[in-house]
């Protein structure tokens, strides 16, 4: 786990090597850097190094493989030692014991096609010096950032967009992107928050011709989202072998040469990760939790309960409002573009404290989508029977919910007025127009993701499951793992996000997944095999700050100070009005806003650190 960065524009050595300390935190182990020429010009490639496998320095970075490639990488080959037996059967030497070799002896040996044989999370390129091309890939399911600059013969490249921002002029900051911002809490793939910097999309490789400057990029993985692959085995049988999957995943994630650990919450996924290390591992397992002193949102007793059963050398972590506080300030500087979802700031938390005791930990991240696990897939139940109600009966229900008092009540009211389920997902879960938003520049409403939710080919909850696969699990949680990990230096593993299991998961019928509201019901009955049911018999709970009782009180002033009526006017494309409006609800307890707070609370303070110089187009 590093971090990467490259270009061909001919920026000074000491220019690179600041590019570099910005994002040092990403892989503090080793800096480096090497330049090559070409015609007239030099090629730059840079690296961070956190060092996990092979920790000596022959597989420090930039990585030159027999004088033809040279490469940087970020992430982890978890069948790297399958991949290099089969190499080596081909007449193929090594030199070191890293995943890094590996990659560029398949390259040589497979071409593009390489990045088929590669499981893990990862982001690379190689510079393929006989001929004068990158070659670059990110991972299937965009575990790993790729963020890159291209302008006729100029290109850059970065994990993070602020190594690419600094001292590159050339840079302008998108309304767009902040309109879709303020929609879906992200900002989408493959656009980025400045114009001219694009992300490389998940399960996608790219060329780039130094000769020419031109650039292509090519999908070489995706979901089966038209149900063509069908598991045909009974509910055993599929048991059976998604156990086998995931046992070798997260024996896979275990391999480093540093220590590792896993986050347990306590709830299905995490406590599977957990009870499966245990068993493929004769080390005792350290675990870590993290603990709020708000009712309703500690669920450390859970965790405590899980790692007792499992007899791990388990760590509580206590969070209160003075060091959330601290890492609200900081946001931006690890999440260097605008990002809403508030569950960073305690995943900041956890990965700072366990990075005290490892290096690595695996968590249960990928679950919810693929086996249907979220609340709201409990939601599209109760909206399938309110579709099948004729339309002016569903707006007379909606009209009459209008008037009730109650804020959630007029939420499911503006809901079910959409015309379909679809929309209706859709509207509640992303990309809505918010009645606060300058809707003067639109959001996008072609996003290619679309395709995976608006089709008749499989039913609304496997549609809504591949929907979520392509944006939220890709856009927001592994934006948000990756960088409250990478700020401390910690690796985080998801064995759940390994293609294998994800690929069996869209094959498998809905209802050994999802049977009469027993959600992740599969992952559930593999768990209670090692752990007692009786422990998860409880509500589900998301990974969440207390922030709406921290804004009304604790936080207050420093909400109604960075979102005054006249901070509020220097934010592009939103009504202050209305915002100032919702915070006074919030704040006299009418209505619970505090998404639309954090979201303009993690904008504005963005906007403070970069929009001195930086033109708005």
């Amino acid at each position: 786990m590093c971090g990467i960065y490259g270009t061909t524009i001919q920026y000074e050595g000491y220019q690179i090597k600041a590019k570099l300390e910005r994002t040092q935190f990403r892989g503090p182990d080793k800096t480096d850097f090497k330049s090559y020429s070409f015609n007239d010009s030099q090629v730059y490639f840079g690296h961070n190094r956190l060092s996990i496998v092979d920790l000596d320095a022959r597989s420090n970075q930039p990585f030159n493989y027999i004088d033809k490639l040279e490469i940087v990488f970020n992430g982890e080959i978890y069948n790297f030692i399958e991949i290099k037996e089969e190499l080596k059967q081909k007449g193929y030497k090594f030199t070191t014991t890293s995943d890094t070799e590996v990659i560029c002896a398949a390259y040589l040996e497979y071409g593009f096609n390489c990045v088929d044989k590669l499981n893990g999370m990862f982001a690379f390129v190689i510079y393929d010096i006989g001929n004068q091309k990158f070659f670059g890939a990110r991972d299937r399911l965009g575990q790993k950032p790729f963020y890159y600059f291209h302008d006729k013969n100029n290109f850059e490249f970065a994990s993070q967009i602020s190594s690419i921002q600094l001292f590159n002029k050339r840079l302008s900051i998108s309304s767009k992107a902040i309109r879709n911002y303020l929609s879906w809490g992200v900002v989408p793939d493959s656009m980025s928050i400045f114009n001219e910097v694009k992300k490389l999309e998940a399960g996608h490789y790219f060329t780039y011709n130094l000769n020419n400057g031109d650039f292509k990029s090519q999908v070489y993985w995706d979901i089966d989202s038209f149900g063509k692959n069908k598991f045909s085995g009974s509910y055993d049988e599929a048991l059976n072998k998604l156990e086998i999957l995931t046992t070798k995943a997260v024996k896979n994630r275990l391999v480093a040469d540093v220590p590792v650990g896993v986050f347990l919450s306590g709830g299905i996924d995490s406590s599977l990760i957990a009870a499966l290390a245990t068993k493929t591992t004769t080390d005792k397992i350290k675990t870590f939790s993290v603990k709020f002193n708000e009712k309703g949102f500690d669920e450390s007793s859970y965790a405590q309960q899980v790692a007792d059963h499992l007899k791990t050398d388990h760590h509580v972590i206590n969070c209160n409002y003075n060091e959330g506080l601290d890492l609200i300030k900081d946001f931006s500087h690890y999440y260097d573009e605008p990002f809403a979802d508030s569950s960073a700031i305690p995943s900041m938390l956890l990965a700072k404290h366990t990075k005290k005791h490892v290096t690595v930990a695996l968590s249960g991240d990928g679950g919810d989508e693929s086996f249907i696990g979220y609340h709201r897939y409990n939601w599209v139940t109760y909206m399938n029977m309110i579709y099948k109600l004729p339309k002016p009966l569903r707006l007379l229900v909606a009209s009459s919910l209008n008037i009730l008092p109650h804020y959630k009540l007029k939420i499911i009211s503006s809901v079910i007025k959409n015309d379909d389920v679809n929309n209706a997902y859709l509207s509640t879960i992303y990309g809505s127009a918010p009645s606060w938003v300058d809707n003067s520049i639109p959001t996008d409403s072609n996003f290619e993701e679309l395709k995976y939710l608006f089709h008749n080919s499989k039913n609304i909850y496997e549609r809504v499951s591949d929907f979520d696969i392509k944006t939220y699990l890709n856009w927001d949680i592994n934006t948000k793992v990756d960088r409250a990990s990478m700020a401390y230096s910690l690796e985080a593993r998801a064995p759940l996000m390994d293609y294998n299991i994800v690929d069996f998961a869209r094959s498998l019928p809905t209802d050994f997944k999802y049977k009469k509201d027993n959600q992740k019901r599969i992952l559930k009955d593999i768990l209670y095999k090692h752990v007692p049911k009786e422990i998860f018999d409880r509500p589900k709970a998301g990974f969440t700050m207390p922030f709406k009782e921290w804004f009304k009180y604790e936080l207050k002033d420093f909400i109604l100070s960075e979102l005054s009526e006249e901070n509020l006017k220097s934010i592009p494309n939103i009504k202050s009005a209305e915002i100032t409006k919702m915070i006074n609800q919030h704040m006299n307890g009418s209505w619970n806003r505090y998404h639309i707070i954090w979201k303009l609370i993690v904008l504005k303070q963005w906007l403070n650190n970069n929009e001195s110089g930086i033109s708005i187009k």
